[in-house]
């Protein structure tokens, strides 16, 4: 049985990708130091699997606590999703983004080499792209200036992975998601941001649920369909799955270069006020919701071409946006 490090293991990605794991018969280890997550997390994964993972309540910034983990621990491969990833709170706090996005990356890759730990996923995202020129956004296009201090330890976190590839024994995938969105069928976990949300799925539902008095939709006259943004919304067990598919890829051998990037998005494009109408027609909830002014950081468009991911990986989206709001909505009537 392969042992599999998911950092960031309760959060809300990450919790998902270890029950997937452990459903595939990997036996997990979680490192998170519950900073936007709770440790309740690890006994509704449970719940679900039947299984309990090891955790480590560690954080990634500690050096000596990493050094000391991999000496303890002997892994096959590490899932990292441990960082920091609001793109609005990246721009008022950009040197805690960096120490903590880019210090922590730096730490465990320095393990996995001193360890011969060589199966790596990381959790990047489309923001390397920036507002890219052509739509749906291809792996080859280019990466642009981050719009953000979180795009750019993206965009940087690639690179150190890339250059780390080339001088050690490491071979890594980087997910580029587009916009995680939903639940667990089992609605025992979901998307649940410590304090405001910065993400508009979980701010939908908590409006709904009568939490927040009203939605905030940043930008109501981008060069889109009804001037909102649009995103690609994926199901976050659809992209839980894609890290399984990515990470059985390296330990199989069948990745072609050492690293490797996938898109992992629906392939469409939704504006904020198409979900609003999906959200509303699915749960029969009405939406107190208003324009204001655009938010610093944020792009007009992007949605994925997920040619690559399909047939290199043999991965693709299965769910709806209309099953994912549900399933969001599901989740946040359990709370």
């Amino acid at each position: 049985m392969k042992k599999i490090l998911v950092t960031g293991g309760l959060g809300f990605i990450g919790s998902h990708t270890v029950v997937e794991l452990q459903n595939e018969g990997f036996e997990v280890l979680i490192i998170d130091n519950l900073s936007n997550s709770t440790i309740e997390v690890l006994d509704k994964i449970t719940s679900i699997t039947n299984k309990k993972p090891s955790y480590f309540n560690i954080d990634l910034k500690d050096k000596v606590a990493v050094q000391q983990f991999f000496k303890e621990n002997n892994v096959d491969g590490v899932i990292h999703f441990a960082a920091s990833k609001a793109v609005g709170e990246s721009v008022e706090k950009p040197l805690e983004y960096y120490e903590n996005n880019i210090g922590t990356l730096v730490y465990l890759l320095q393990e996995m080499k001193a360890n011969k730990v060589s199966n790596f996923i990381f959790s990047s995202s489309c923001t390397v792209y920036g507002q890219a020129d052509e739509l749906p956004i291809t792996e080859n296009a280019p990466v642009k200036p981050a719009e953000s201090p979180y795009g750019n330890t993206k965009k940087i976190g690639e690179e150190i992975i890339k250059d780390t590839t080339k001088i050690s024994k490491i071979n890594a995938i980087a997910l580029r998601y587009f916009n995680p969105i939903g639940a667990h069928e089992s609605a025992k976990i979901g998307e649940l941001p410590i304090g405001v949300p910065q993400n508009l799925i979980p701010f939908v539902t908590q409006t709904a649920a009568g939490i927040r008095k009203e939605l905030s939709i940043f930008g109501s006259d981008y060069p889109t369909i009804d001037g909102t943004a649009v995103r690609d919304y994926i199901h976050v067990v659809d992209l839980a799955k894609a890290h399984i598919i990515a990470l059985s890829r390296l330990l199989n051998y069948k990745n072609k270069t050492s690293f490797e990037v996938f898109n992992i998005g629906t392939g469409k494009g939704n504006s904020v006020l198409e979900v609003i109408q999906s959200f509303e027609k699915v749960t029969g909830k009405k939406l107190n919701y208003k324009l204001v002014e655009r938010r610093e950081g944020d792009i007009t468009a992007a949605y994925a071409d997920t040619t690559i991911a399909n047939t290199e990986l043999g991965w693709k989206a299965e769910c709806t946006l209309d099953e994912a709001l549900l399933s969001a909505w599901k989740w946040q009537e359990t709370l």
